[in-house]
């Protein structure tokens, strides 16, 4: 099932509560209803909601900070003298609020950014939505800032402030072992996660992610999902992140996301979107929501030419929503419900790597059903003199893969990132460095021996990245010949490799070795030598650098 299996049946209207202005309250009662003490107050700078459930949570009327999370007596909320927002906090906005029978939501309303958040009576959760309706608003992010102290500081994602040293960037930091800690080391894709928090095995606290179709960066972004260190702890839902970013931003109602308190365990799955009936919010004339009447369907009956050894995603994406779902191993069938109307680019992902790309419309209210879809544009269905590595859209193949994606390349944990491989019929992926830099191991060594034959005739290199950092690209040599210079392709500007991210725009680089470059005595080896280049400058893991997902050498 899709995680935007969301369905959504129309409730009744709210009654609009509350301020007119940022600050001022009107004069009106707060009402309650449904589980004992659910309703909600004005402490005069802030709008308190009771949940009726054991948590009872405070939002700032001035700002629209969330500023207070009490749940059975305790306090959750805050560290460093700073609460819990959209971005760094809004400041100044309209705040209002509005009761609906067992519903209250509050609306904060900055410049033409909107934000939400709703209690249900009964429930110990905190519902919350973002609308971006432009750019005139800096909105990356929604962070729950929790007190140090409550939940556990462990994990690749926290650090000791007073104890670690900060190694890149002032987020990246290496503890005295030699380990290495970060917000972004996360270690997961947004595809892969319904949930994220911490628990005490009595508490728990998380954050149930949206849908993500008006976020961005597909079903494999990788982005921070949480950090805890001495100071305090931070729950994320992403918005709309430029770290490794290979689209462009979204705009329009997210949400809604949870933050939600449990007795230890994980939250209900109830919650997560792809389960969450939302038909409750229907009601509450929130703009730019779209219910289950006005979404429709997309059901795939399968896909022709799938490697058993490989997972297959669709995606759908056009400029104002993303969507993806798993296909069934052995056909290929899938289904995606909870769209937005629209035409979309249907991309079939074999691992991360496009194999299929087409179009799709999708109207509301229907299902578009497709026939069996083949892939013809798997590089791994063409015979190869030699391959290391598999074609599959990632570095998972090779050496220190595993590590990346929760440390730093620094990490004591990490093998040497050195890589000369000698290809005599056994596998050597392991060997080679799934990331190259030109100031770290430039010029690796790929050792292969031919055949007279295939030593007279021309073949063709091949080379797939995943993502590059400062335009650092592959210039390949063989024995004395040299290729051209190749042309950076289009990747994210940012920082990656060192962020916990190889997800950029893969790419294969191309090369013809001419007859004249081979070894002509079969006993003897080639090599293949490759050097990044760029024409920007860096150092360390921070020089120009690339992602590899296959090299292979074709008859």
């Amino acid at each position: 099932m899709s995680p935007y299996d969301t369905p959504r049946l129309p409730l009744h209207r709210r009654t609009l509560l509350g301020a007119a202005a940022a600050g001022a309250a009107l004069a009106v009662v707060p009402s309650t209803a449904g589980a004992a003490g659910f309703g909600w107050s004005d402490d005069g700078s802030q709008y308190v909601v009771d949940t009726g459930a054991g948590l009872v949570f405070k939002v700032s009327k001035s700002t629209g900070d969330l500023t207070s999370l009490v749940h059975k007596g305790k306090e959750y909320e805050g560290y460093g003298g700073k609460h819990s927002h959209v971005e760094s906090g809004l400041g100044t906005s309209t705040v209002t609020i509005a009761q609906t029978g067992s519903t209250v939501l509050v609306t904060v309303v900055h410049g033409t950014l909107r934000h939400y958040l709703a209690a249900r009576a009964g429930f110990n959760n905190v519902y919350l939505w973002t609308d971006k309706a432009d750019t005139s608003v800096t909105a990356t992010r929604f962070i729950a800032r929790l007190k140090p102290g409550i939940f556990p500081n462990e994990g690749s994602d926290s650090w000791v402030e007073g104890a670690d040293t900060v190694i890149e960037a002032g987020d990246v930091w290496q503890r005295a072992d030699g380990q290495t800690r970060s917000k972004h080391y996360s270690g997961v894709r947004v595809m892969d996660y319904t949930h994220i928090g911490y628990t005490t095995g009595s508490v728990g606290l998380w954050m149930v992610r949206s849908n993500h179709e008006k976020a961005s960066g597909g079903p494999f972004y990788r982005s921070l999902l949480r950090h805890s260190n001495e100071l305090g702890v931070g729950l994320y839902e992403i918005l709309h992140y430029n770290q490794s970013q290979t689209e462009a931003m979204r705009f329009g109602l997210q949400g809604p996301y949870v933050l939600a308190f449990t007795d230890g365990g994980a939250p209900d799955p109830a919650l997560y979107a792809a389960n969450h009936d939302t038909s409750w919010v229907d009601g509450l004339a929130l703009p730019n929501w779209v219910g289950a009447a006005g979404r429709g369907r997309v059901a795939g009956v399968g896909l022709a030419g799938m490697d058993p050894d490989h997972p297959y995603t669709v995606g759908f994406a056009n400029a104002d929503a993303q969507y993806w779902t798993g296909a069934a191993a052995g056909t290929g069938a899938f289904s995606c419900r909870g769209m937005l109307p629209g035409t979309y680019t249907l991309t079939v992902y074999k691992g991360e790597l496009a194999v299929h790309t087409g179009t799709v419309t999708v109207t509301a209210g229907t299902a578009t059903a497709l026939h069996t879809i083949t892939l013809a544009d798997d590089p791994s269905t063409a015979p190869a003199i030699w391959r290391v590595g598999d074609w599959d859209g990632t570095p998972g193949a090779f050496k220190n893969a595993g590590l990346m994606t929760y440390a730093h390349p620094a990490d004591v944990r990490a093998a040497p990132w050195t890589g000369n491989v000698v290809l005599d019929g056994g596998d050597v992926s392991g060997s080679f460095p799934c990331y190259l830099w030109k100031d770290v191991n430039d010029g690796v060594l790929v050792y292969f021996r031919l055949t007279a034959a295939q030593a007279a005739a021309a073949h063709t290199l091949r080379i797939g990245v995943t993502t590059a950092f400062l335009n650092g690209r592959p210039q390949v040599t063989v024995n004395d010949w040299v290729s051209a210079i190749p042309s950076p392709p289009t990747q994210p500007s940012t920082r990656s490799l060192t962020n916990g991210s190889y997800r950029g725009n893969n790419h294969t680089f191309t090369y013809v070795v001419p007859a004249s470059a081979w070894k002509t005595d079969p006993s003897q080896y080639n090599v293949l030598r490759l050097n990044i280049v760029s024409g920007s400058t860096g150092t360390g893991f921070l020089s120009p650098g690339t992602a590899i997902d296959c090299v292979d050498l074709l008859p």
